[in-house]
């Protein structure tokens, strides 16, 4: 359903104040999994709340304080070296250690990390099931280790997870690309050689884990044989436009019919990432070794083309002098589908991959067009530079979009 099918009243302005209506006809509208539903109903009843003010460190400390006294009981504990981390586009992180009371006597220390959202971020995102995201997914491929949850905000400001600290870089030290969430890092030959196997191995484990048939508390498994995992992740993008678009859009109407009428059938529901590129993992300066791979907010269980479709559209790498294309910086397009299924055993469906190369663009100008224009508008985010800064994108990804919807069957 587009835009002009709905009743609501069509000033704009009024999202920053949303009712419980226009919330419940979004819901009746655009249906999706039960988590994405339960997040997003969440971001909306809360919009007309105050605008996002940092805490300080000493009132983090105190948060901190407070919720470990809670996770740990009568063990005896210590907080020190707390830290603001820098970065990041839509989550706020602080980096702690903690020494305390082992189980089995004694004492140990880690140094963890608290990831936290704003008051809205960017994408409206689920800590809970990015914490178990992380736990379901550790030990098939590097990720860091969970420690504690604060699922609804209950100790600290907004919903936070705490999980290990890991040492690396997300790009070489030598290179100035790659400065905007790690987009277009140019990693050059030696670290290409080094990190293209493990990035491949890494994502086939990922989607050949084995999920059906299984329970999970935050995530939902669509049916394979349907069209299920594409509804609902087209539902999700569609929901978050109306939400927070401040205009109409000719091109995203056109885009939104054209994924409802090309549906496609799910063959095997796999682990999904949903932001698998570079940037978005940590990797040993100098062995190249990949070490942990981070930002789960958007992952969930569906098809495995959304994580091929995303990681191959222009803006996730770059073109060398030669216009050769890299992938995440990594490895050359026309190389990239042929190694894949190499690794994984897995084929590659032209077909669904363009849908969600069109639904990848979609929700890229969603994020960026708005649900940035409307954070920023009202001043909940600490990024609010940055995320009016990124809507530059909405031109480029506009033209991907123009460009794949024109392509012929």
């Amino acid at each position: 359903m587009t835009a002009h099918d709905l009743t609501w009243d069509l000033d704009f302005d009024l999202r920053d104040h949303p009712s419980e209506e226009f919330i419940q006809t979004l819901r009746r509208t655009h249906p999706t999994e039960r988590e994405v539903d339960r997040m997003l109903t969440r971001k909306m009843r809360r919009r007309s709340g105050p605008s996002y003010r940092r805490p300080t460190l000493e009132e983090m400390a105190n948060h901190l304080h407070s919720f470990l006294t809670h996770q740990l009981g009568e063990r005896k504990f210590r907080v020190s070296d707390l830290h603001w981390f820098t970065g990041g586009v839509s989550k706020i992180q602080i980096g702690f250690t903690l020494e305390r009371e082992a189980e089995g006597g004694g004492t140990r220390s880690d140094r963890m990390v608290v990831r936290m959202d704003p008051s809205e971020g960017s994408n409206a995102t689920s800590r809970a099931r990015e914490y178990e995201l992380l736990s379901l997914v550790d030990g098939v491929v590097p990720v860091p280790k969970t420690f504690f949850l604060d699922a609804e905000g209950e100790w600290f400001p907004e919903p936070a997870l705490v999980y290990a600290f890991v040492d690396g870089v997300t790009k070489p030290r030598t290179t100035e690309s790659g400065r905007i969430s790690g987009l277009g890092t140019q990693f050059g030959p030696e670290y290409r050689a080094r990190l293209a196997p493990q990035y491949l191995e890494h994502l086939s484990r990922l989607h050949t884990m084995e999920v059906t048939g299984r329970s999970f508390r935050t995530l939902d498994v669509p049916a394979a044989g349907s069209t299920q995992a594409a509804e609902w992740m087209l539902n999700h993008a569609l929901r978050c436009w109306e939400e927070d678009r401040g205009e109409d859009s000719p091109l995203m109407e056109v885009a939104a019919t054209w994924l409802t009428r090309n549906l496609p059938i799910l063959d095997v529901a796999s682990v999904v990432h949903g932001d698998f590129r570079s940037g978005n993992f940590l990797f040993d300066q100098e062995t190249g070794e990949i070490r942990a791979w981070l930002d789960w907010e958007r992952g969930l269980i569906g098809d495995r083309h959304r994580d091929l479709a995303w990681i191959t559209l222009p803006t996730m790498g770059h073109y060398d002098s030669e216009g050769c294309y890299w992938v995440c910086g990594m490895i050359p397009l026309d190389e990239f589908f042929d190694r894949y299924t190499a690794v994984s055993g897995l084929t590659v469906d032209p077909d669904r991959l363009r849908f969600y190369q069109v639904l990848g663009c979609f929700t890229i100008i969603v994020s960026t067009m708005a649900s940035t224009y409307r954070i920023a508008r009202l001043g909940k985010s600490h990024q609010d530079i940055l995320l009016t800064r990124v809507e530059g994108l909405v031109p480029v990804i506009s033209r991907q979009l123009i460009d794949l919807l024109k392509e012929k069957p």
